[in-house]
């Protein structure tokens, strides 16, 4: 099979679809990775969110229904946490990262009981974005949706402005751009429901806007682009998110038109793209599923065979079974930390469900079809 044909691309789309349905959990859930040790039973509100996104532009409604329906009672039943939380904020208490809502959960909906960097508020703004996504492209009904909607909204507009985590699990005293641009397309998202009363649209509405004013007082470097981080003038690929798909700056705009060519002359390197230049993780290798976000932003530009240079590569990096990795190891930024990774955690997580996810999402915006 020749990488990069219309008919091995079409395969994929196929393989895609049939991975990422074989390892979805009767729950609707969908595991990071069935395999690799430290992602194994759980799954994350942002990966699957994306998934989601890829499987509901494949046309498979029924799954990604199911997938949204179980976000939705996890979500859901954490109601009265959220109520707690915004309460203690309301009387001007401090909340600690410990006690916000969790990034990761188990396959059955639970809190997990390792260790893990949960304080992670893109994962909610990014559900928001693709329930919202998926019930207007296919008019699905979504159980329970309403609820968790006003939940997720209302955690959200509440601490929106306050440090976590990033994508990657680090830096929690920092606040992310990335996280800010999940947060405003998850926010506008669920205003744009109706499932809203006056006073939670009104809410989310002012944390939309104080989003954009903070993002263009600060988040925006000397260069023009976006920043990792508020205060830095580092970038990272995740801000590829900003400009497509959640649309923080679209795509013609000069913050956008900087960022993406920043992070693709820092970051990108023969179709493969790097987290960000600092990256130890697995040696700091090349990520499929960043590909991905490279090629889509081309595709939103009109960039076409620039795209398909990206979903090309990632083509390139499947198994000879048809499973994508999280990323590739030929190319590290940090070849002196991989072997500690290799020894903590084993093999680079093979199939990533994400980085299939992200080909059917890029292969969609290209009229790849299987």
């Amino acid at each position: 099979m020749i990488v990069g044909s219309d008919l091995a691309r079409a395969r994929l789309v196929s393989r895609s679809v049939d991975v990422i349905s074989t390892h979805q959990s009767p729950s609707g859930a969908y595991p990071a990775c069935p395999t690799f040790s430290a992602y194994r039973g759980y799954a994350w509100l942002r990966d699957g969110a994306f998934i989601a996104e890829g499987m509901s532009r494949a046309g498979e409604v029924e799954g990604v229904t199911a997938f949204h329906e179980w976000c939705a009672e996890v979500i859901g039943a954490r109601e009265g946490q959220v109520e707690s939380l915004v309460r203690r904020a309301a009387e001007g208490e401090s909340v600690s990262p410990a006690e916000m809502l969790p990034t990761r959960f188990t396959l059955e909906g639970g809190d997990g009981t390792d260790e893990w960097w949960d304080h992670q508020l893109d994962g909610y703004g990014t559900w928001l974005w693709a329930l919202a996504e998926h019930t207007t492209r296919h008019g699905a009904a979504v159980r329970g949706a309403e609820r968790a909607v006003k939940v997720a909204t209302t955690y959200l507009s509440w601490f929106w402005d306050q440090p976590c985590y990033d994508w990657w699990e680090e830096h929690v005293d920092q606040r992310h751009v990335s996280t800010l641009g999940a947060i405003h397309a998850g926010l506008r998202a669920a205003i744009g429901t109706g499932l809203l009363d006056e006073a939670e649209a009104k809410a989310a509405a002012e944390a939309v806007e104080g989003i954009t004013a903070l993002v263009e007082a600060e988040g925006v470097a000397q260069g023009g682009h976006l920043r990792k981080w508020l205060g830095s003038d580092e970038v990272d690929a995740s801000l590829l998110s900003c400009v497509y798909p959640f649309g923080l700056y679209p795509a013609d705009h000069p913050v956008a038109v900087a960022t993406v060519a920043e992070v693709e002359r820092q970051l990108a390197h023969e179709g493969g793209v790097h987290r960000y230049l600092a990256d130890t993780f697995y040696g700091g290798g090349r990520w499929v599923l960043l590909a991905g976000f490279l090629g889509l932003n081309h595709a939103a530009a009109g960039r076409r065979e620039q795209a398909l240079r990206y979903l090309d590569w990632m083509g390139a990096q499947a198994t000879d079974s048809g499973e994508l990795p999280e990323q590739v190891s030929d190319v590290l930024l940090a070849p002196g930390r991989f072997e500690e990774w290799l020894q903590r955690w084993g093999s680079v997580a093979t199939p990533l469900l994400w980085s299939h996810g992200m080909y059917l999402m890029l292969a969609d915006a290209l009229e790849v079809r299987s």
